[in-house]
């Protein structure tokens, strides 16, 4: 049992330095396969810390304690975002653009001391693994089938899998498109107000997200997923309205409800979904999967459609995506807060 208490930490620790290395080879020879083979570790890496750290969040917080502690690390990511990303504007304006790398390098090394903190007594043996018993917990091919056989005879995690499918379907290519209007338009204050586009939503995420974490374990799920992909309906029919860059900076005021919204609901939702199933990991990269393929094929609808028919016809087509996303969560997904904590 000790082992497996350390796993979640482990894969973490080393998906951080793979991140590190990722950034540190980019800027030290960018050049062509380093700068490929740097964006698939730093992607592969990227997607391991994240799944790492709801399972650490599981195993510290406990079923119960779950919705507040992942409010609490969605704050913290955002705003942790939004300085990392001021004090490298600063380091690529007055130093190189190579150095914003090195410096993500470097910022690795914080982050694995925090991680080095948790000590193996802090996680709960029946919170870090709610589901042991499962058969997916073999590391076999034949375990990993199994346990996607499983959670394919749950309905509401299916349903739930298309409908963040349908969102970052609708999300992914919004704000790269409206960026390209805002530079068409007026290509002087593209920079700013396209920084000011991303800084907007993680602000609003860093403000809420504490928040949603408290209400979503007073007043359920369901509620909170209808709001969040209601917003994301909103934005883009905004978007399809409108090319004044003040306006796109202040609509992204509702990208960053959505995000708070998905930022503590997707990992909440798979714990209650997953729950005595044995398959919480696999049922997180089912999900993952998901959000994967919606964005990929966003970009690429996105595109396709701005090339045939021009900008607001692609952002009618991601509003109507969008809405159909609402209708389909509203009609389908149930209530998946446990029966106990009602």
């Amino acid at each position: 049992m000790g082992t497996r208490k350390h796993r979640p930490g482990a894969r973490a620790a080393v998906a951080l330095a793979a991140v590190g290395i990722a950034a540190f080879a980019f800027a030290a020879w960018p050049i062509f396969p380093v700068v490929l083979a740097s964006r698939v570790l730093h992607a592969a890496a990227s997607c391991i810390v994240s799944f790492a750290i709801v399972s650490l969040s599981l195993g510290l917080a406990g079923p119960a304690g779950m919705s507040e502690r992942l409010g609490r690390n969605a704050a913290f990511a955002s705003a942790g975002t939004g300085i990392a990303a001021a004090v490298m504007g600063v380091c690529g304006q007055y130093l190189s653009s190579r150095a914003v790398f090195f410096l993500a390098a470097a910022l690795v090394v914080p982050a694995l001391f925090a991680l080095t903190q948790i000590r193996a007594q802090e996680i709960r043996p029946a919170a870090a693994s709610p589901h042991r018993g499962g058969k997916g917990r073999g590391k076999s091919l034949k375990a990993s089938v199994a346990g996607l056989a499983v959670l394919a005879r749950n309905r509401s995690l299916v349903i739930f899998a298309g409908c963040i499918a349908m969102f970052h379907l609708a999300n992914a290519a919004m704000l790269p498109l409206a960026a390209s209007m805002v530079t068409l338009r007026s290509s002087q204050a593209a920079t700013l107000m396209v920084a000011a586009a991303v800084i907007v939503p993680q602000i609003t995420v860093t403000v809420l997200s504490s928040w949603m974490g408290g209400a979503a374990q007073r007043w359920g799920r369901r509620p909170f997923l209808i709001l969040g992909f209601g917003m994301l309906a909103v934005r883009a029919f905004l978007f399809s309205l409108t090319t004044d860059p003040h306006l796109l900076v202040l609509f992204q005021v509702l990208d960053g409800v959505s995000a708070t919204v998905l930022g503590v609901l997707v990992p909440l939702t798979v714990s209650d979904l997953a729950r005595g199933s044995g398959h919480f990991n696999l049922a997180q990269g089912l999900i993952g999967c998901a959000m994967g393929v919606g964005a990929s094929v966003s970009t690429l609808l996105a595109g396709v459609v701005t090339d045939s028919l021009g900008s607001y016809a692609a952002f009618t087509t991601l509003a109507a995506v969008a809405a159909a996303g609402l209708v389909l969560i509203t009609l389908t997904m149930p209530e998946t807060k446990p029966a106990e904590d009602r």
